[in-house]
């Protein structure tokens, strides 16, 4: 053969491994019910949360307090889990590894700002209810847990398409719902449930009934 002819065969047999080991990840996901496996740091594996967060910081006698944001609440430097309303996890549209700092007010109040959000990636998925009513995403072959009160929001039912947004650079447990195609809408209808309004477009209604969730 010749060197081209070398070159072809190489890269063939590279993008057949790289598609035999998804398949093997795949498997492997499945026969652990779902639960994201550390393949021993490598490229794509769920990062430690816990672990990200100890290099952040606390600071006014415990009233900042700097965390990553793990799909429901937020750890602490201290490993502590600081619980981060639903409300404004899914109108933030917050994914897994997001630097966010608390304030915690004089009232006892907990004010949340995102300070270093990770990059992310958009999928399209279909909305799944299991047997104990807990809502998730199938997207790419696998499932993605999502926040009760985004579904609430968008008024999602199983079947529906969901637009998801994750982590582009590693795997994760949680999604965040950017919008919603429903099935027994015409597309203009869709379009409108999906959040067809422009970012910073929403009418004052919209932004009351997110609040009430």
């Amino acid at each position: 053969m010749d060197k081209l002819s070398n070159l072809a065969l190489i890269s063939q047999m590279i993008e057949s491994a790289e598609k035999n080991i998804q398949s093997a990840k795949q498997l492997l996901r499945e026969m652990m019910g779902g639960k994201e496996i550390n393949y021993g740091g490598a490229s794509g594996a769920a990062p430690n949360l816990s672990e990200k967060a100890q290099v952040l910081s606390i600071s006014e006698g415990g009233k900042i307090i700097e965390g990553v944001f793990d799909g429901q609440n937020m750890i602490g430097p201290d490993s502590k889990q600081y619980p981060v309303p639903a409300n404004y996890a899914s109108k933030s549209k917050l994914v897994e590894g997001d630097v966010l700092k608390l304030t915690i007010a004089d009232d006892g109040s907990f004010i949340y700002k995102q300070i270093g959000p990770v990059e992310r990636r958009k999928i399209i998925g279909t909305l799944s209810k299991d047997e104990k009513g807990e809502y998730k995403v199938v997207a790419e072959g696998r499932p993605y847990k999502v926040l009760l009160a985004s579904i609430t929001y968008f008024k999602a039912e199983a079947g529906d398409d969901i637009t998801i947004v994750v982590p582009k650079d590693h795997e994760s447990q949680w999604a965040a719902v950017e919008n919603v195609i429903k099935k027994t809408e015409n597309p203009a209808d869709a379009e409108m449930s999906a959040g067809g309004i422009g970012e910073g477009q929403k009418t004052s209604s919209d932004e009351e009934e997110m609040d009430e969730i």
